[in-house]
């Protein structure tokens, strides 16, 4: 591997690149459904390559290939400098590097199993068992479950004298359950929807996730949702269990805080952001409780934004995002450092593999859990007339990430500090900063959860990426409740 870093940034260098970087990934991915009994789907893929990228002329180039051969090498990083060359006729002004010091690193995940040690045989088993406990319980219709290991092996190496080896692996898991009655389909997911918890650790994730003892109790509150009552419509105390409040997270701070969305150079997907430079240490984002961070480090748990070394080799960073209510950090790469007044990058430039771009992505953008011991049912108990909403089923944000509505999948009134009746098709709707100021209580450690989100879309061509985002169940005071389902 080390030949090949070595042909790339030599090539590079010698064809006039004032900086070069390699990287050379190889992926292993095990991806197993199934579906009302039977397997819906099963892959165990390998993918290898490497990709060069350069500065030349004040302007970036980026060239990809499998070909891993001398010649191939060569080529590919030649034609990296001549695609910086031909940038550089339009860039609007050059490229700056925040400076970092060289570093020679090995990392790698933390695990206690290999995942990919354990029989293909047995993880179908696992399934199957699920997805037979699901379908035992009278009402449910349709059995969905999942499983899927990744494990990725990379080699970056810089003309500046980095040279890292890292290898990463992740495990996720989650299962939902369907009832169809009438004209209404109800769904109950585990341990959370979109996919369900992905952690970066080895096979260990699944036995600590108890997937078969949760699956009756899922069936059942899927088709218990259709005799509830429809979520009331007005305004209420919001109390959101910890995954909906994950991805919260992810939607209206994680996005609007990637420095490349708001200085315009990237708009896919997610759109731009209302975090306007002027706003950084001066916007109110949140209450005094509020404190949010975006950390990449091994102690801050095991999400999948969790990495020893970025992909342009910074070492991985825990950055303020907000501090008691105000709003003090961005996502940010050696590029864009700069345009905030740091002299030093956030570490958070990632790519999908071999053949794709680094780019600012979230890492465990996280909500702290709050500081005086709080448990979900104490916050319960201490709220007079609230919804409790558990486990996202849609979600909709403006492109300025400002404007937004969730639902989710189930919810219970509450009433004089006691849960009284489920009810079904909750949502709630707010404005990002009235929302993240009106948060009046966090529960406290022994309530936070780090949630993996592995299905997070940026960029064109599209890259898909593993984010974490720590939260404890919260509440929210005023908040809109019920405009998402109409009665009819």
């Amino acid at each position: 591997m080390k030949e090949i870093a070595d042909w790339a940034l030599n090539t590079a260098t010698m064809r006039g690149a004032s900086y070069a970087d390699a990287r050379i990934v190889s992926q292993r991915s095990r991806a197993l459904t199934s579906k009302n009994g039977k397997v819906g789907g099963a892959s165990d893929s390998e993918s290898v390559g490497f990709s060069v990228r350069v500065l030349a002329e004040g302007a970036w180039g980026f060239a990809a290939s499998d070909d891993p051969s001398r010649a191939g090498v060569e080529a590919t990083a030649a034609q990296a400098v001549e695609i910086a060359r031909a940038s550089s006729r339009v860039k609007q002004h050059d490229v700056r590097l925040a400076p970092e010091k060289a570093v020679t690193a090995e990392w790698s995940t933390p695990h206690k199993i290999d995942p990919f040690t354990i029989p293909v045989e047995q993880n179908i088993n696992l399934l199957l068992h699920i997805d037979s406990e699901l379908r035992a319980v009278t009402g449910v219709t349709l059995a969905e479950t999942n499983l899927n290991f990744h494990r990725e092996e990379q080699w970056f190496v810089s003309s500046e004298g980095t040279d890292i080896h890292q290898t990463k692996y992740s495990t996720g898991a989650g299962y939902a359950a369907y009832a169809f009655a009438g004209n209404e389909i109800q769904k109950r997911s585990y341990p959370t929807s979109y996919g369900g918890q992905w952690q970066n650790k080895g096979y260990e994730l699944i036995e600590e996730l108890k997937l078969v003892e949760n699956a009756r109790r899922i069936g059942e509150e899927a088709v218990a949702l259709h005799q509830a009552d429809q979520c009331p419509e007005g305004v209420f105390e919001v109390i959101l269990d910890s995954s909906q409040l994950g991805l919260q997270i992810h939607e209206s701070v994680g996005h609007p805080i990637e420095l490349d969305r708001v200085l315009g150079m990237e708009a896919n997907f997610a759109g731009t952001s209302f975090l306007t430079l002027d706003k950084l240490r001066k916007l109110r984002y949140g209450s005094e409780l509020v404190n949010v961070v975006a950390d990449a480090r091994q102690e801050h748990g095991p999400g999948l934004g969790t990495f020893g070394f970025d992909d342009e080799g910074v070492p991985a960073q825990c950055t303020p995002i907000i501090t008691n209510g105000l709003f003090t950090g961005y996502l940010s790469s050696r590029e864009t450092a700069h345009t905030i007044g740091e002299n030093r990058s956030g570490g958070t430039m990632r790519a999908e593999g071999w053949n794709r771009l680094p780019m600012i992505r979230m890492t465990n953008v996280s909500l702290l859990p709050g500081e005086k011991p709080l448990s979900l049912e104490e916050l319960i108990a201490a709220t007079d007339h609230g919804i409790l909403m558990q486990t996202n089923r849609s979600w909709s944000i403006d492109d300025k990430r400002y404007n937004f509505q969730f639902g989710c999948e189930i919810g219970w009134e509450i009433k004089n500090g006691k849960r009284t009746r489920m009810v079904k098709n909750p949502s709630y709707s707010g404005i990002t900063t009235e929302f993240w100021n009106s948060l009046d209580a966090i529960c406290s450690r022994d309530e936070w959860t780090l949630w993996g989100t592995p299905n997070c879309g940026k960029g064109q061509p599209q890259q898909v990426m593993g984010t974490g985002h720590g939260a404890a169940p919260s509440r929210f005071r005023g908040i809109k409740v019920g405009s998402a389902f109409k009665s009819v």
